[in-house]
Formats: structure tokens, C-alpha cells, sequence
């Protein structure tokens, strides 16, 4: 995989960055995102492919990019296909300041070192180049706008965002509900998308115990979860019971 061209989990972050603030959008389901991102990136490069409500690898072939790597060296380790909601729904130690590490040496976002209450230490993270990130805003943009089925990876990037709950910081407000609800629908573009997706709901909703019902071939828009938050047009996921995400790094994310 070359390095010429952002990655999901980048451009996911990417999104959830505050210009103003520095501080990260819906901090600790994005951690979930950031997982589940990965998946789809491995898939686009032909590295995973889904098999039902699961998750095979393919071909182990490294795809240069060293944090995918390794989340492809721990599926090829599990030995045989792993349900994307278990995969997603496990400990990512600090894989989202492990994406903000790499764009601030990547020259795309810079460290701002703060205090809380005057006396803990903070890092906040804004973007340095701001045309990167309205260039993917302006593509989810246009996919909502026009109708027209977006590529793969903007599609699922905008089901990566509805699931956690980007919408409502993307498209804030009641003029923009109906984005928010457009922003959702484009889940069904992308099948791979809309799996992972789906996982991370399920895992916020603490549904990654229920194993999902495979869906028809050509089936229409996926179900949406029981979650009040989530079956709301707005997008905004519920909270994860999983303790094991306490643990995650929350740099930025105050």
C-alpha cells in the first residue's frame, strides 16, 4: 500500500478533530471507529475479506503501513475468521493517540500542551493543513447532496462516521437533521462498511454477545439498532458498557 494516500482510520480522525478546540468529537466511541477503520482499509487492500458477520484474512502479505500491519498480523494469529464486533469490542490501547502521533509527524495536525483546571497536564491536537480535512468533508458533503453512490472508501468513511456519532458534530442542529439522516443511509453503499459499522453500534448498545443475523444478498438499507440514540435520525450512538475502552488513551479527548 503506498503512502501517497490517507487511509480511513486518518481521515476518520481527521473528521473528529475540532478546528477551533483541538479536542476530538465523540472521543471514546471513536476509539471503536478508529478499530473497526482498520478493517475496512485491510479490505480495501485486498489484505481481509468479510465472511458473514465475520472477519477472514486472505492474504498476510504486509501492507507497509505499520500500524495496519499489525492489526493484520493479530488476525492472521486468531487462526480462523473472528466476529467483527468481538475484533472491534477488544482492548486498542492507545491506537487513537497512536493515529495522532503519526498525522503530527505527518505534518497534518501540530501538539498544543495544556493544563486542566491548572493543574493536569493536556495535549490537544489541531489540524495544520485544513484543506486536507475540508477535502473530506467536501466529499461526504457532495455524496449527501447529490445522491450519487459515492466511491468505497467515502462510503465508508460515512458509515464509520455515523456509527460514531459524528453526524451531529459534522452536521450539527435541526437544519442538520436531514444530512444526518442521509449521512446514515449511505452505510448501504458499502458492504464492508456497513459491517464494521453496524459492530460498532453493537458494541456501544453492548450487543457484541448476540451474533447478527446474516442479511440476503442484495438486501436493502441494514437494520437499524434498538438503541433509542442510535434509531434517532441524528446518529449519535449509545453509550459503550464495555469497561475495557476506559482504558484507552484520552489525549485530546477533554
Amino acid at each position: 500500500m503506498g503512502r501517497s494516500r490517507r487511509t480511513i482510520p486518518e481521515e476518520l480522525l481527521l473528521l473528529a478533530l475540532d478546528p477551533t478546540t483541538g479536542t476530538t468529537a465523540q472521543p471514546q466511541s471513536l476509539d471503536l471507529g478508529l478499530a473497526g477503520a482498520q478493517l475496512v482499509e485491510l479490505a480495501l487492500a485486498g489484505r481481509i475479506a468479510p465472511d458473514g458477520d465475520r472477519i477472514a484474512v486472505v492474504m498476510a502479505r504486509p501492507t507497509g503501513d505499520p500500524t495496519l500491519d499489525s492489526a493484520l498480523e493479530l488476525l492472521r494469529r486468531r487462526g480462523s475468521p473472528v466476529r467483527a464486533v468481538h475484533w472491534i469490542g477488544g482492548p486498542r490501547l492507545g491506537l487513537r493517540q497512536t493515529y495522532l502521533t503519526h498525522l503530527e509527524r505527518c505534518g497534518m495536525v501540530h501538539a498544543v500542551a495544556g493544563q486542566m483546571c491548572g493543574v493536569l497536564p493536556t495535549t490537544r491536537y489541531q489540524a495544520t493543513e485544513t484543506a486536507i480535512s475540508r477535502e473530506i468533508r467536501a466529499r461526504l458533503d457532495n455524496a449527501i447532496r447529490t445522491g450519487v453512490p459515492p466511491d468505497p472508501r467515502t462510503a465508508a468513511l460515512a458509515a464509520l462516521a455515523h456509527a460514531v456519532g459524528l453526524g451531529k458534530h459534522l452536521y450539527p442542529g435541526n437544519e442538520g437533521r436531514s444530512s444526518r439522516s442521509r449521512l446514515r443511509d449511505l452505510i448501504r453503499h458499502d458492504p464492508m462498511g456497513g459491517l464494521v459499522a453496524h459492530a460498532v453500534m453493537d458494541v456501544q448498545n453492548g450487543a457484541a454477545a448476540q451474533p447478527r443475523r446474516p442479511q440476503a444478498a442484495g438486501a436493502g438499507a441494514p437494520r437499524q439498532p434498538a438503541s433509542r440514540a442510535t434509531a434517532d435520525a441524528a446518529g449519535a450512538p449509545g453509550q459503550s458498557r464495555h469497561g475495557g475502552h476506559s482504558r484507552m488513551a484520552r489525549v485530546g479527548a477533554r
